[in-house]
């Protein structure tokens, strides 16, 4: 209900069959003008929606054109039967105007059509993202993204959680992604930075006594921008629970993501509890640790199939398989379409087999099988007549990766994937450590704050690349929604975690000091995780890009076109925080 004042009193959407004969007030936006023989019409449009203004004065429209704001007075009628509108909430309806206010003149002429706005060059859009938002689904994915986070901010306090704000400026932390760092004035050479998550700061909270903790938490990362990911900033419900198992995260995470869709989503959406996928499983059947469960193809491992075989390009190679079911009868450019797919992403090839009516096998690379090889794969991939077995071959990093690119792709040209639900799943027991891209060392594969499978013990016996650490992730229809783990709390365990890293005894203490001083002040055992909203946005709108659900975000090149974000500043500015540029 929009509060009555000198503007309006009423909104745009609220005109009522129940207002028929009654003077109102109305303000928005000229959306369109149209002359039908000496009588003006006006779509006025304002956040609730839009109605129709009928002015027989043409001198009340003098100054007026589209979108500019207007405040009008008239009398509600009831629409001619013939000029009836039914796709407008009050298209049965309008205004007849006794009187026109032009409030804020349109002065200059539009970059786009509001209307067509999404059609748009998005760095047009980006640009005047003030006039994209006017389009009615953008503004619409804002409205949405509102009423989602109130949601999730009643589910969360439902479930006893105190909402505490953590600090923007904090310290350098190593989170896997690069800083945006901030000069302090005050302190010459030394810089704060942006949080790439709460971390430390809900750990310590967890340490001070406040047992349930959540935020719509700010994160920056200097990250490049991905369909699903947006560069500089996002938010995330972030939470954290004291005296927890990860038993206990994946509770409230199940009853708080469930309830959200279902709030917002007539799709289905997985109930609770969510299937867990332990990382190694994941990696084997989906080829990805964020796998989209609507596509009901899974991965083989048919490499003992071939360490010895005589078709050169398999011997020896992690050889991974994808059955697809009846798709030998699919036309030639099914499966040339499939080989350019290939091609595009690194492989030299794809290899397959058709299953005849007999059960035999059609394609090149049968030749080199023996028949117990032909037994034993038809088991292995309950394969029928009409299926086609599809190979990826190559090293033990690449061919996982290669065929989860492939299973999406099939899954998506076979029509397989069920667009029409939302599919959750925990992927869990994350390696602790992977090998170093350049040096080949241990380095934390996820959060380096971790608590490690088998605790301290793990640490001082295991070879690093076979420790597992408790940390999960939320998995929704492909994209990873969400991080979590258990964490670290015991002092001498996560000296030695991050000793096995690189991070000496003391390197640690001077980087984590507050941690590494509150730990030793009696720490709870503590877990939680961090769902992303904007990717919850996203999902919930059917948007294929994470920018349409933001209001200003920044380009795919993390520049901010309408502010004009990176800029220089003056060589005052820079005096000031100590910085001289090259």
């Amino acid at each position: 209900m929009i509060a009555t004042n000198q503007y309006r009193t009423h909104a745009c959407g609220e005109i009522g069959k129940q207002l028929i004969g009654s003077e109102v007030r109305v303000a928005g936006w000229v959306e369109n003008i149209r002359d039908h023989g000496g009588i003006q019409f006006l779509d006025l449009r304002d956040q609730s929606g839009i109605v129709q203004i009928v002015a027989k004065d043409e001198e009340m429209l003098q100054n007026v054109n589209r979108e500019c704001t207007v405040t009008v007075r008239g009398t509600v009628v009831a629409r001619d039967p013939d000029t009836v509108n039914d796709r407008l909430s009050t298209g049965r309806l309008e205004i007849r105007a006794s009187q026109l206010e032009v409030l804020g003149r349109c002065r200059a002429a539009l970059p786009f059509e509001i209307s067509a706005a999404r059609e748009t060059r998005e760095e047009t859009r980006l640009r005047y993202r003030y006039l994209d938002l006017r389009n009615r689904r953008n503004h619409e994915n804002l409205v949405l993204r509102s009423k989602i986070i109130s949601h999730l901010r009643a589910q969360m306090e439902k479930l006893g959680f105190l909402e505490v704000q953590t600090p923007i400026l904090t310290a350098s932390s190593p989170e896997g992604a690069r800083d945006y760092l901030i000069p302090s004035r005050k302190h010459p050479g030394k810089f704060y930075a942006l949080p790439q998550a709460p971390q430390i700061f809900k750990q310590l909270l967890m340490v001070s006594g406040i047992e349930r903790y959540y935020q719509i938490a700010p994160c920056f990362r200097d990250e490049d921008a991905r369909a699903d990911r947006s560069p500089g900033e996002f938010y995330q419900l972030d939470f954290e629970m004291a005296f927890a198992t990860e038993e206990d995260v994946f509770a409230v995470a199940e009853q708080v993501l469930y309830e959200t869709f279902r709030a917002f989503t007539d799709r289905p959406v997985s109930r609770p509890p969510f299937e867990r996928i332990s990382y190694r499983d994941c990696m084997l059947r989906y080829g990805t640790d964020k796998p989209d469960l609507r596509c009901p193809l899974t991965i083989l491992d048919l490499s003992d199939r071939f360490v010895e075989s005589g078709f050169a390009p398999f011997r020896g190679q992690c050889v991974r398989a994808i059955v697809a079911p009846g798709a030998a009868a699919q036309a030639r450019s099914f499966f040339e379409g499939m080989l350019e797919f290939a091609v595009s992403i690194g492989m030299k090839g794809l290899g397959y087999l058709k299953v005849r009516k007999d059960g035999g096998f059609d394609g090149p690379i049968d030749k080199f099988l023996s028949e117990d090889d032909r037994v034993e794969i038809t088991k292995r991939a309950a394969l029928k007549p009409g299926d086609v077995l599809f190979f990826i071959a190559d090293s033990e990093q690449a061919a996982p990766r290669l065929a989860g690119q492939i299973r999406r792709e099939l899954g998506a040209r076979l029509g397989l994937i069920d667009e029409d639900r939302f599919v959750f799943c925990f992927v869990t027991d994350f390696p602790m450590y992977e090998p170093d891209e350049l040096t080949g060392r241990p380095a934390f594969t996820h959060n380096p704050f971790s608590m490690p499978k088998g605790g301290l013990q793990a640490l001082e016996s295991q070879d690093p690349f076979t420790i597992l650490a408790h940390q999960y992730d939320i998995v929704c229809n492909g994209i990873e929604l969400s991080s979590g783990a258990v964490r670290n709390h015991d002092l001498d365990t996560m000296v030695r975690a991050f000793e096995i890293a690189g991070y000496d005894a003391r390197t640690v203490e001077e980087k984590f000091r507050s941690l590494y001083t509150a730990f030793q002040y009696g720490a709870p055992p503590h877990a939680g995780m961090a769902p992303g909203v904007d990717r919850m946005v996203m999902l919930l709108t059917g948007e294929q890009n994470i920018r349409e659900v933001i209001a200003f975000p920044l380009n795919a090149n993390a520049q901010d076109a309408m502010m004009g974000a990176p800029c220089e500043v003056s060589p005052k500015q820079l005096r000031e925080v100590h910085i001289r540029t090259l």
